[in-house]
């Protein structure tokens, strides 16, 4: 368990990594583009990517990871 927590956050932090070091203008424009969104907005998108998440993790474990 703790390792499969482990790999996890490892894959996220390399997704990050790599967005930063391979399109930091990109990361810029989008961080402007949700400045400009309300709170409201900012929390679905949050709650969005949270639901695609856990149905990525619930794949992933019925895959066989």
């Amino acid at each position: 368990m703790i390792a499969n927590l482990f790999l996890a956050f490892g894959l996220v932090l390399i997704v990050e990594g790599l967005a930063y070091a391979l399109a930091p203008s990109l990361v810029e424009r989008l961080l402007e583009a949700l400045r400009q969104l309300d709170e409201g907005q900012r929390r679905m998108l949050g709650l969005v990517a949270v639901a695609i998440g856990l149905v990525f993790a619930w794949a992933a474990k019925h895959l066989g990871a």
